[in-house]
């Protein structure tokens, strides 16, 4: 069927509804298995109204574009939040980080509380809450108002992004329509992180940096209304367990005191007593986080056991390492433009284009090469790629011209960045059960989050620790942009460290292990297919895709 053909959106009455293994694929955060609210008994409350299929379609697209949007968008406004509320390099680090860091560590919660509490009821939370929190950013007064507001949007987009796909996979039922369905969601989705410089810079340049934030509002307006409007509740089907809160507010907190402690670094040496404690402050926190899972919870948000598979841990080594480059990059690039080459925000958007662009194409046609390469020696080559580009753009002056010294690194950048994305989320995946095919790829898209806010932090305390001896021999300009080489040179160590982690990628994965009454179908049920086909979510700072594997080889 025909992704719109289906005029109400929703499964007949007597139509398939996936269950089995065929729902179990569809798991976005490990537990219960989505089910659809049935239609007749809507359908007798009356609940059900016409509304075409595109209509939940195009209000989950822009809901994830809003949310990956605003990962990418601040970036370019970040010299011009600056002057406005005399931040430092070390607050211009938080508005970054506070969203990220939030966002990471609520991340896999939020799709659980979809599950448990109803998709539309937290889509609709979720949305107003992202929605709310952008206006308070954009009215901000000083450094940490603006910076609490972004880390309560990250929250707010923890609860809202799980909840986006969540939605997609109960409205369409259908295998074929479902695979439009989340390759319509992709496209949006990987389009965020490249709208996101572009519109930063537009916005920040014609109005000013605040509309970065103010323009959420009244997109989110219109979407609540055409949410409340299009969507229809669901839920995980069972016994609701708990949710891990515990487990979800210790791994934030300790994310958080560790980086709290490296971006103190710039005024505080890495030896002295403040930045020790700091440290071990967020060391315990994440000991707790440890205990919590492995003890306590009874539904533990990361159960520990998935960590003995070496490819799932291999994935998130690799995704640490290009988590941490990729926002590094884009945060020094934006400075060095804006702060060394005297670019308006508007331009320096434009300049990184070369860099979005490549990379979406790059993931685009990933999942084509890596059936021909396979994931360890596309993933290897890609993180290469990506690091000679950064190697390149290391070595800046100022002055620099855009064709001569950005516009090739950039592409080199972002094709080997596009290459990655795929293979990582192949290898994370392949080999394990259906059921935890969502805990898998959440737990990727925790750890890339949380590689760039500590990577960024790393990497800001390099470029902070370059600028007093450089400053003593050269003008600003050339001590800044002597900082921000020395940071992008980390970059390049951190992704050849991912290229070489991604060597003990095991050549052939393990096989998921058959459950219990898989092998029993209903007449009714369609017969699966040869090739089970798992959807899996990749979320950077530049894009989001879905793909899908069947865990072939990883070579």
């Amino acid at each position: 069927m025909s992704l719109f053909g289906n005029q109400d959106g929703f499964t007949s009455a007597g139509g398939h509804q996936e269950s089995g293994h065929g729902s179990r694929t569809q798991q976005l955060v490990h537990g219960s298995a989505p089910t659809p609210v049935p239609f007749a008994r809507a359908q007798a409350r009356g609940a059900i109204r016409a509304v075409p299929a595109w209509a939940p379609l195009a209000v989950c697209c822009l809901a994830q574009f809003m949310v990956v949007l605003n990962l990418s968008i601040v970036n370019v406004a970040l010299p011009r939040m600056k002057m406005g509320l005399q931040l430092s390099t070390g607050g211009l680090q938080w508005v970054v980080n506070a969203y990220t860091l939030s966002f990471a560590g609520l991340l896999m919660l939020g799709g659980r509380a979809a599950d448990l509490f109803g998709r539309r009821r937290v889509f609709l939370f979720g949305l107003g809450m992202f929605t709310t929190f952008s206006l308070l950013g954009g009215l901000a007064q000083s450094g940490a108002w603006l910076i609490a507001a972004r880390a309560l949007q990250g929250a707010a987009g923890a609860v809202l992004a799980p909840a986006t796909l969540s939605l997609l996979t109960t409205t369409f039922p259908g295998s074929a329509e479902r695979r439009r369905a989340l390759g319509a969601w992709s496209a949006t989705a990987a389009s965020g992180g490249a709208v996101g410089v572009l519109a930063g810079g537009l916005l920040t340049d014609l109005l000013s940096w605040r509309w970065v934030l103010f323009v959420n509002v009244p997109i989110g307006v219109a979407l609540l209304a055409g949410a409340a409007w299009s969507l229809s509740e669901s839920r995980a089907d069972g016994a609701a367990p708990r949710l891990d809160v515990p487990g979800a507010v210790s791994l934030t907190a300790a994310m958080t005191v560790l980086v709290y402690g490296v971006v103190g670094t710039d005024s505080h040496p890495w030896g002295s007593a403040r930045t020790l404690s700091t440290l071990a402050i967020g060391l315990l926190l994440l000991a707790v986080f440890v205990l919590i899972e492995a003890r306590l919870a009874s539904n533990p948000l990361v159960p520990l056991g998935v960590l003995r598979r070496r490819s799932l841990t291999t994935a998130n080594v690799v995704a640490l390492t290009v988590g941490a480059a990729l926002f590094s990059s884009f945060f020094f690039l934006s400075l060095y433009l804006q702060q060394v080459n005297g670019y308006s925000p508007l331009r320096a958007g434009l300049s990184f284009l070369p860099l979005a662009l490549a990379s979406l194409c790059a993931a685009l046609f990933s999942a084509r090469f890596v059936a021909r390469l396979g994931v360890r020696r596309q993933l290897v080559t890609g993180l290469l790629l990506a690091a000679g580009g950064l190697a390149w753009l290391a070595g800046l002056a100022p002055g620099d011209g855009f064709w001569s010294s950005l516009f090739w690194p950039e592409l080199l950048t972002g094709t080997g960045m596009g290459l990655s994305f795929v293979p990582i989320t192949l290898g994370a995946t392949a080999g394990v059960p259906p059921q935890q095919a969502g805990l898998a790829s959440g737990l990727l898209n925790t750890t890339r989050q949380m590689g760039g806010a500590i990577g960024l932090a790393a990497t800001a305390a390099v470029a902070a620790a370059v600028h007093p001896g450089s400053a003593a021999r050269f003008a600003v300009a050339s001590a800044l942009t002597s900082g921000y080489d020395h940071a992008l040179g980390v970059c390049v160590g951190v992704l050849v460290t991912g290229a070489l982690a991604a060597l003990f990628f095991p050549a052939r994965p393990k096989k998921a292990p058959v459950l219990a009454g898989e092998g029993s179908r209903s007449s009714t049920e369609a017969a699966p297919s040869p090739r089970r086909c798992v959807p899996l979510t990749s979320t950077s700072g530049s894009a989001s895709a879905v793909n899908w594997t069947d865990g072939t080889s990883l070579r």
